[in-house]
């Protein structure tokens, strides 16, 4: 039975740091004054939610527990403080720069994980998706500045 210790842990990674975006999004939603700021983060909050199912399905077909929670001081959770922080003090253009930086982040996360020479390619496949997903929704921040 082949191992698939690499791809569970990489998959995992890739979970607790889109769960810090599911978060981050989500609370800027609900904290955003600007209707189209809020509807577009509600909208990622959804996508990135989506994203964590397809990458947890995949960890339970290799026969691994997903991971339930974002990371704890990774950067994305950090730039989402500080994109909190720039909501509550109203300024727009801040807070899309933020989004931008966090953006960039994660696709670059999701970008390494593709290059994984160790990962099958069933779980590539996956995170093929999953990337394609995160830059789609990337794509439609960066068209907010």
């Amino acid at each position: 039975m082949a191992s698939y210790d690499n791809d569970i842990s990489l998959l995992n990674s890739l979970i607790a740091t889109t769960l810090d975006s599911v978060e981050g999004y989500r609370e800027s939603a609900k904290d955003a004054e600007d209707p189209q700021l809020k509807s577009n983060f509600g909208e990622r909050a959804t996508e990135r939610t989506q994203v964590v199912a397809m990458l947890r399905d995949q960890v339970r077909t290799l026969g691994g527990t997903p991971e339930d929670d974002g990371t704890v001081l990774g950067s994305a959770h950090r730039m989402f403080v500080n994109l909190k922080s720039m909501i509550v003090s109203r300024d727009d253009k801040a807070v899309l720069e933020e989004v931008q930086r966090g953006e960039t982040y994660l696709k670059e996360k999701f970008e390494t994980a593709l290059n994984d020479r160790n990962a099958s390619p069933e779980t590539l496949r996956v995170i093929e998706q999953a990337h394609r997903q995160i830059a789609s929704g990337s794509s439609a921040m960066q068209g907010l500045g």
